[in-house]
């Protein structure tokens, strides 16, 4: 298919002279004396005789060239407009540049301006070609990115499904076992699967899959931890005060189960089953990029020495996902029950 050239020129004579010194270059030139001609023959081409390129005087019957291209800037996406005017004041070819030309020429005697025309036509092409195959690229490069998310998100919602069958097979083995001592080991694995279960929920629901509010999942995660350790006859209650924070999707997991196993002690060790008391959870930011979280009790006291209560399976679990996290887990003084702090980036 030929290039195409518009030329808008109330001078029939010039125009004649750039339509044959364009076609020279290979060009196919159309000329028109008005800016409404102009305009209306770019209304009238379509896929079959495009307009690539535009050569507009400044010096109309009526108006200036800066009117057309005034007229240009609504359409979705006009040809470039190469600017001639025989008015040396660079104020004009500044404004017209400004408006949305792709170069300027000016009108000389001789040769010369027909060869620095067709320079700037050349240009003018190119860059309208770059610039269709960058759009081109970013417009692809963009779908694909989005169908990358919603490849991601499904591959969370299976997983988040696979976890949770785990967890509840796991539940349905652990009720067929009359041992006390496996019955708590399989209930606290189901609740870490159910923990990083959690977390694979919250992505296939994001907008986001890159992190996690860690707010609404701690809170989800937290009442479904109550309401299980609760049917298992602990009487404790968690009370969760967090600040709304995006938190990067590893870092959630092992959040969710630092907290998952820190709670899970708390309902277990820090009260009589039978009498039970508050837990609470706490995040909250302390620097741009840095959280504290707490878990606190008021019960009978724990500041990480002494004997460990249970297989300390779970404390070892705490230390090493704190290690990942770059924090440690740091035990208050206090009088009464266990206070836990950890300090980390996000």
């Amino acid at each position: 298919m030929p290039t195409r050239v518009l030329y808008i020129d109330d001078d029939p004579a010039l125009a004649r002279l750039v339509q044959r010194a364009l076609s020279r270059r290979g060009y196919e030139v159309e000329t028109v004396p008005t800016a409404e001609a102009g305009l209306a023959r770019l209304q009238q081409a379509g896929d079959e005789q495009p307009i690539d390129v535009i050569g507009l005087d400044h010096f109309l019957t009526a108006g200036t060239g800066l009117d057309v291209l005034a007229a240009l800037k609504p359409l979705p996406a006009p040809p470039p407009v190469v600017y001639v005017t025989a008015n040396a004041d660079a104020a004009v070819a500044v404004a017209a540049l400004k408006a949305g030309a792709a170069d300027y020429v000016t009108k000389t005697v001789g040769e010369e301006f027909f060869e620095l025309l067709g320079s700037a036509v050349d240009q003018a092409i190119e860059k309208a070609r770059l610039q269709r195959e960058r759009d081109r690229a970013e417009r692809e490069v963009r779908e694909a990115k989005e169908r990358a998310e919603v490849m991601l998100h499904e591959v969370n919602h299976r997983v988040a499904n696979s976890l949770q069958l785990v967890a509840s097979l796991v539940g349905l083995q652990s009720k067929s076992i009359n041992e006390p001592a496996v019955r708590d080991a399989l209930g606290e694995i189901q609740a870490r699967i159910s923990a990083i279960a959690g977390v694979h929920r919250r992505l296939y629901t994001s907008a986001d899959v890159r992190s996690v509010e860690i707010s609404e999942y701690l809170a989800s995660l937290l009442r479904d931890l109550e309401a299980t350790l609760k049917e298992s006859g602990h009487a404790s209650t968690v009370r969760l005060t967090a600040e709304p924070t995006h938190v990067p999707t590893d870092k959630a997991v092992s959040i969710g189960v630092v907290v998952t196993e820190l709670v899970t002690n708390a309902f277990k060790y820090a009260y009589p089953t039978d009498k039970g008391g508050e837990i609470r959870v706490l995040l909250k930011k302390i620097a741009a990029k840095k959280v504290s979280l707490k878990v606190e009790d008021d019960g009978v006291g724990w500041r990480g020495d002494g004997p460990i209560k249970g297989t300390g399976v779970g404390s070892r679990i705490v230390n090493a996902l704190a290690r990942g996290l770059g924090s440690a887990v740091v035990y208050a003084p206090t009088s009464a029950g266990c206070h836990i702090t950890l300090e980390f980036e996000v």
